[in-house]
């Protein structure tokens, strides 16, 4: 394969990931640019101390571009024949798997892998704060009050249901394991059973499913088949004083209906990084159940140094893989939105 081509790379680096990008793809000409997401607000809050400012992806560097690291706009790629290989990052890729965004033949690959650590450790804190009461205490905390709010619950003996097996519900579901949960997983295809599952089964049997849990957590992808998945069905099956916990995607859960549950009492409250709709407008009223805990989408992005460190090491590793013609690792299925194989 040609080992000469032009990558554009829009996510924020130091210069020791720009050098180890290069030696990654020596014979190639980069482009280091910021990704039009990355406001000077965020790019002062991310845990780095040497981040090099970049000027904003443009269209004319994505169409000079065989190869993107980053998650440039969906609009700029226009299906553009010359590029060959984007490598999002993150594990999300809707807004890429849409009909015109990529030519037919251009790979799609995922950050799979690179944010189990991240959104697992923020989910498993929000389970915690609403079995422990934490926002409530919050609350109580803003008006001086000194009081007892009564019995709490624990993950051990809980029946966890994980919405999703990859590396984001993995990772929670081996947390879950270690505080003495039965953790029973739903995944899309094939039951095997990972060694911190007690149970495995399809999507198909999900409605038999959320009567038993105590604590539903969501991890799929957002995809036009898991689109309003927890309906007002669903959500009428979920066991009373149950907790959702949602870090997939909004969309995936109906938010009306939640808000519903939650205000009647029926779920014992909910831990959400992310709503529907996206950002959650002021006024709301989600904002103000108090049993409900809103996180802004934040679990994930490089809020942990770690995961950054994850996503430039894939992209190195990958970007060896491709000029040397090997397979990717987290090729996607643009079809379905899935990653295909772990190569």
């Amino acid at each position: 394969m040609e080992k000469s081509r032009n990558i554009l790379v829009s996510v924020p680096v130091e210069e020791s990931h720009m050098r180890q990008l290069q030696e990654a793809g020596p014979d190639c000409s980069f482009r280091f640019r910021d990704g039009t997401a990355l406001s000077d607000l965020k790019r002062q809050k991310l845990p780095f101390e040497n981040l090099v400012k970049t000027a904003p992806v443009s269209q004319e560097d994505v169409d000079w571009a065989d190869i993107i690291l980053g998650n440039v706009p969906a609009g700029f790629l226009h299906g553009g024949e010359k590029l060959k290989w984007l490598q999002a990052e993150s594990a999300g890729v809707e807004a890429y798997i849409r009909p015109g965004a990529l030519a037919p033949g251009a790979v799609l690959t995922n950050a799979t892998g690179a944010y189990g650590l991240a959104i697992s450790e923020h989910m498993l804190a929000l389970t915690l704060a609403v079995l422990k009461k934490l926002e409530l205490y919050r609350d109580n905390q803003r008006l001086e009050r000194w009081e007892s709010l009564g019995g709490v619950r624990s993950i051990y003996k809980s029946t966890v249901l994980v919405l999703g097996m990859g590396d984001i519900g993995g990772a929670f579901g081996r947390q879950c394991k270690a505080l003495g949960a039965k953790v029973i997983g739903v995944r899309r295809t094939n039951t095997a059973r990972p060694d911190y599952a007690d149970e495995v089964h399809l999507i198909g049997s999900l409605d038999r499913l959320l009567p038993q849990a105590d604590i539903v957590a969501v991890t799929m992808p957002g995809t036009e088949s898991t689109r309003g998945l927890l309906n007002r069905e669903r959500i009428g099956l979920m066991k009373r004083g149950a907790v959702l916990i949602n870090t997939g995607r909004g969309y995936i859960v109906d938010t009306e209906v939640l808000c519903d549950a939650l205000e009647r009492g029926d779920l014992a409250g909910a831990g959400l990084d992310v709503t529907d709709p996206e950002p959650l407008p002021q006024g709301h009223r989600l904002w103000h159940i108090p049993t409900a805990v809103v996180t802004p989408h934040i679990s994930g992005f490089y809020h942990l140094r770690e995961t950054h460190t994850r996503v430039v090491n894939l992209f190195a590793e990958n970007l060896s893989r491709f000029l040397n013609g090997d397979p990717l690792k987290n090729q996607v299925d643009t079809a379905i939105g899935y990653r295909k194989t772990v190569a």
